[in-house]
């Protein structure tokens, strides 16, 4: 039985051979095929990757079999970064332009996990087309799809390599010493080869592709996973690059600061004519006063597939979420590939960036973490609707709104700072930031933001009884 549960926001996932087996990944390439059929032609090509989980290669066969039932052709390009995924849809092989592609990846979950991100003429796959996707495949689960793991090789890593060294070869020889840590994921297929061709002064942690994780949870999210790349900032590195699973998200971290992808955003844009630059609501309101004095920054949803969409629907130059995320569209195809964003930032260094100088000009303010709040499937989304009403008129001690901006769920605007509430397209979770120019202040938004969902949770359970 197909679960519906695997069919989420922004990608497939699930755990292998529970969720994801040889009936239900060969169900998912033929109807997906079918899907891409209708979007792009009659016979179309799709590229497939997979990332460094023991049972990749597995999916992969899978995949390929129900792609080859729908009439989709496969071009294989075997162990990869996310990034050199996206980036051979936009290539060319043998005369063959790509009309899709597939990532075989779990990110950053735990080793039994895997999944699929999704994309159709170089467009992410997502929300209601992947809703649908699954709707489909529930209700027609008896169509027998036979081996057929016939494909076509090729070589996106190496036209990658080539064009990365092409576009930063004016880093060749630049000595300052820095730190990688691959997290035994996917970023060194093409990270270290790159690093080594432009004779970069580098150290590396955990570089091998080892699907098992053996030294740290690919995360970098999470603090603990950086204590080891934190060691070598001590005496050994300037600065220190960590990469999820997939190295679509990176952390960069300076001997003072974990420079979040808000910040970054900030930096890059510092650097560029008018930008136009789109963030998530979890971004700091001083990349948006800042970028918006000599460009624009447009606040947007969360989530890599949403970012992508709103980036190219604007032009803008860049996007990013604080998890890491970096999206560039200039000189680049505008999605999140923590290798390019790593020469990126390396280029910032180069041209005399003193980062941590930029970090401390900026306007001070205290941000929270991002706090989750347990919730139900069912109960997330009517919490936010609640929450919406109950700021119509809001208790008497909860602080003055300035005003409220509801792109995803509701951030509210103080005088001296924001509270965010939005539900998690992910997880069964409400997701809170706060912030303000002072701890004690966003302390006090938190409390009152949290006595707000307490009452809205109140208010949901009892017009249910």
């Amino acid at each position: 039985m197909i679960k519906k549960s695997i069919f989420r926001e922004y990608d497939i996932r699930g755990i292998v051979d529970e969720e994801l087996n040889e009936q239900s990944v060969k169900l998912i390439a033929y109807y997906l095929g079918l899907e891409i059929i209708k979007k792009t032609v009659k016979t179309p090509y799709v590229v497939v990757g997979y990332d460094a989980r023991t049972h990749s290669p597995r999916l992969f066969e899978y995949l390929t079999s129900g792609f080859n039932k729908a009439g989709v052709k496969v071009l294989g390009m075997g162990m990869v970064a996310t990034g050199v995924n996206y980036f051979a849809s936009y290539q060319t092989f043998n005369g063959i332009k790509p009309n899709a592609s597939v990532m075989i990846t779990g990110s950053h979950n735990p080793s039994e996990y895997n999944g699929f991100k999704i994309s159709v003429n170089n467009t992410p796959f997502f929300a209601d087309d992947i809703y649908a996707l699954g709707d489909e495949i529930i209700k027609n689960q008896n169509i027998k799809i036979e081996d057929n793991k016939q494909f076509e090789k090729i070589n996106a890593k190496a036209m990658y390599i080539d064009f990365m060294l092409k576009e930063f070869s004016f880093l060749k020889g630049f000595d300052i010493p820095f730190a990688i840590d691959c997290g035994n994921g996917v970023a060194n297929t093409v990270l270290c080869e790159i690093l080594d061709k432009l004779e970069l002064n580098y150290k590396g942690l955990y570089c091998d592709p080892d699907g098992t994780f053996p030294n740290h949870h690919p995360d970098p999210s999470e603090e603990k996973n950086l204590k080891d790349l934190k060691e070598l900032l001590k005496d050994e590195a300037l600065y220190g690059f960590a990469y999820d699973g997939d190295a679509d998200r990176i952390a960069f971290l300076t001997k003072k600061y974990n420079v979040k992808g808000d910040i970054l955003a900030l930096l890059f844009a510092k650097t560029m004519k008018d930008p136009i630059v789109v963030g998530e609501v979890k971004c700091t309101q001083v990349m948006y006063d800042i970028i918006n004095e000599t460009g624009k920054a447009i606040m947007y949803k969360t989530g890599h597939s949403n970012l992508k969409v709103k980036l190219k629907e604007v032009n803008a130059h860049l996007a990013a979420e604080v998890s890491g995320h970096i999206f560039f569209n200039d000189r680049f195809y505008g999605f999140d590939d923590a290798v390019y964003a790593t020469f990126r930032i390396l280029e910032l260094i180069h041209n005399g960036m003193d980062i941590d100088k930029q970090i401390e000009n900026l306007p001070k303010t205290y941000s929270t973490e991002e706090i989750k709040i347990k919730t139900t499937e069912d109960e997330k989304f009517l919490l936010i609707d609640k929450i919406k009403e109950l700021l119509k008129n809001p208790p008497k001690n909860f602080p003055k709104i300035v005003d409220i901006i509801d792109v995803d769920g509701v951030r509210i605007n103080f005088r001296h700072g924001w509270g965010l509430v939005r539900a998690s397209n992910t997880t069964p979770v409400l997701v809170t930031r706060f912030e303000s120019t002072n701890e004690q202040t966003a302390k006090e938004y938190e409390e009152e933001v949290n006595k707000l969902i307490l009452l809205a949770k109140d208010e949901l359970s009892n017009s249910s009884n």
